[in-house]
């Protein structure tokens, strides 16, 4: 699909179908309202096509950003369907100038599909026009928001791709060598460790964790630094299982069936690490990915075993399943040792099921030390349209996982609070002198689901990347 900006005033589109976003029939000439009025346009019947004027009518409840992405996701599905290859639609409704990223976000997103594995693929030349007719803003300006939407949009779907793939078709290594190739064609800095360098570093738990699997587990460090003078240091983690089978503590077939999700962490900071350059954003990023696969076999790590982390403290496992929060703790002592006087530490994993039953489903669950930054988070959440939650670190639950055995456990003693538990686990990683400047990002819910919603369709959502690229855009050291 493409998609151009244009001026009716100065250019015609020829054969192209025109979309109009309707709030209250007065708005319309008294022409289309009598014709609509005569079809019946109302809430019981809010789309109406009529062919012999080109213009498909779209009765909308509102005008907001994420209404907007809604309504034009679920018109270019069905127009697409219908054969149409021209769509045109005003980026001034009659009273409203709508958010020339919403109309851009609620088409190329929701005309997604994912078809690697399909014997059918899709052959579609679709072309949508963006009339920029009594726009209040500057060209220019208009074009710069564009071209950001558009590259936003580009990864969300990359990120998407990658989370889609299956975990034959998508290992550790694919991982890292997809690290490389965003490194050489944004001119990043690109470290990938294996196991022996994992071994030699003393990374003992993500090595345990990936020990039963064929695939070698990999560390992956992508650093941007901005063209210009950087404002701030940025620090992304991310837990990149590229399957999950829970391990020995094995999970059943129904939880195993969507287990290639459990990489959305670490493909999100691919998918962002991708779109910095382009973007340009003025803050140095480093992007940390634990990618690993948590298989069973004859060496598999075990439930009782007591492995000793990076930052030498030692965990008893009590479920091979949490084996996330043991990746992450790893990578996040490894990120502190390695990068210095850091502004803000973010770990970015699909970690809990206790988050989604929490939260539901649609949204990402927040939790930090530091007000400030979780109102930053909130923000960026609005502006984004990408719904998160937070929730409180609570003292009285820090005792589930305690260990007679180990310094800490991996899984809390009761399920209750399951998702608080886990940050605590990870805030056991954090450096005093990072307390405040680290956020944790639980993407259970929202990042993959089999029943579409909103402007998802069937399958990873790519959830994640637009909010913490919009949490980056706007951030300020405190």
């Amino acid at each position: 699909m493409k998609i151009k900006l244009f001026t009716s005033k100065e250019k015609n589109i020829k054969n192209a179908l025109e979309i109009v976003l309707v709030k209250k029939l007065s708005h319309l000439s008294k022409k289309e309202q009598g014709i609509l009025k005569t079809l019946n346009f109302s809430n019981n019947n809010k789309n109406i096509l009529l062919v012999e004027i080109n213009k498909y009518y779209i009765l909308c409840d509102s005008l907001k950003k994420e209404s907007v992405k809604i309504i034009l996701s679920d018109a270019i599905k069905k127009l697409k369907t219908q054969g149409f290859i021209k769509l045109i639609v005003s980026l001034c409704s009659p009273k409203k100038e709508l958010e020339l990223s919403s109309l851009i976000e609620g088409f190329v997103l929701g005309n997604y599909s994912f078809d690697k594995y399909k014997s059918k693929k899709r052959e579609e030349k679709i072309t949508v026009y963006i009339d920029l007719k009594n726009s209040k803003k500057q060209r220019t300006v208009l074009e710069k928001e564009f071209k950001e939407s558009l590259i936003i949009c580009k990864n969300v779907n990359f990120v998407r791709d990658l989370n889609n793939t299956t975990a034959e078709d998508y290992t550790p290594k694919s991982m890292s060598e997809d690290a490389q190739k965003i490194a050489k064609e944004h001119n990043l800095i690109c470290k990938i460790y294996g196991e022996t360098d994992l071994e030699k570093m003393q990374m003992h738990v993500m090595l345990a964790v990936g020990r039963a699997s064929r695939h070698e587990s990999q560390l992956i460090h992508l650093h941007y630094v901005p063209r210009e003078k950087s404002l701030g240091k940025m620090v992304l983690v991310g837990k990149g299982l590229t399957y999950d089978s829970g391990g020995l503590s094995l999970k059943p077939t129904s939880g195993m069936l969507t287990m290639k999700r459990d990489k959305t962490g670490g493909v999100t900071v691919l998918g962002i690490m991708s779109a910095l350059r382009e973007l340009n954003y003025p803050y140095e990023v480093h992007g940390i990915i634990g990618a690993v696969e948590n298989m069973i076999g004859g060496n598999a790590f075990k439930p009782g075993d007591v492995l000793y982390a990076k930052n030498k403290l030692s965990i008893e496992v009590r479920n091979t399943d949490a084996e996330g929060r043991l990746v992450l703790a790893d990578c996040l002592s490894y990120a502190q040792e390695q990068i210095k006087d850091i502004d803000c530490l973010i770990n970015i994993a699909t970690l809990t099921g206790a988050c989604k039953i929490a939260l539901g489903v649609y949204t990402t669950g927040v939790m930090a030390h530091n007000k400030s930054l979780k109102n930053k988070m909130q923000k960026a959440s609005s502006r984004s349209g990408e719904l998160i939650g937070t929730l409180p670190f609570n003292e009285f639950l820090e005792k589930l996982i305690k260990s007679g055995l180990a310094d800490i456990s991996n899984a809390g003693s009761s399920p209750a609070g399951g998702a608080i538990t886990a940050a605590l686990f990870l805030d056991k990683f954090i450096k005093k002198r990072n307390k405040n400047k680290w956020l944790h990002l639980d993407m259970a819910g929202p990042a993959y689901s089999e029943v579409p919603w909103a402007y998802h369709s069937y399958g990873a959502s790519g959830s994640g990347l637009r909010l913490i690229l919009n949490f980056i855009k706007h951030f300020k050291k405190q």
